[in-house]
């Protein structure tokens, strides 16, 4: 989903959303700050790019981190109810993966975790994608926006 028309659909319906994110280091929440009109329902993000971070800023249990690694599905899920809840949001995202173009602890590169925490959800769609680094990540975005647009439409 277009990020205009995300804007356009928490705007209607009086909700918000936060970010916390790593392999995409905020743009998530950039590209949705460019839509004009969209301080209406853009509470923030949370750049958690180092692993430590992910603990200290928005929540992620650090047993879970120390066991799994921080490309994990429930990474994910953790980054985005610490976003829903640290920014005060209706919606969280919360994005891990690996841009490339060498793997991380494990995981090849492309393999991206998008988490969504909202009213009653909380879920996490796992990505397969290809390319280069940027690719990578601007994938990462449109999966955010759709997952998000799928519980907003």
């Amino acid at each position: 989903m277009k990020p205009e028309t995300l804007i356009t659909h928490l705007i209607e319906r009086g909700e918000t959303v936060a970010t916390a994110e790593s392999l995409t280091a905020g743009l998530v929440c950039a590209t949705l700050t460019e839509v004009p009109g969209s301080s209406a329902v853009v509470r923030g993000g949370l750049v958690v790019y180092a692993t430590d971070l992910k603990a200290k800023l928005a929540g992620v249990d650090e047993d879970l981190l120390a066991a799994q690694g921080a490309v994990h599905p429930e990474v994910a899920a953790q980054l985005a109810a610490g976003a829903r809840e640290r920014c005060g949001a209706t919606w969280g995202l919360g994005l891990t993966g690996v841009a490339g173009p060498d793997g991380q602890d494990g995981v090849a590169p492309g393999v991206v975790h998008v988490g969504l925490a909202g009213p009653d959800v909380l879920t996490v769609r796992t990505l397969d994608l290809s390319g280069d680094r940027a690719s990578v990540r601007a994938g990462a975005v449109s999966g955010a926006f759709a997952l998000l647009g799928e519980h907003l439409a």
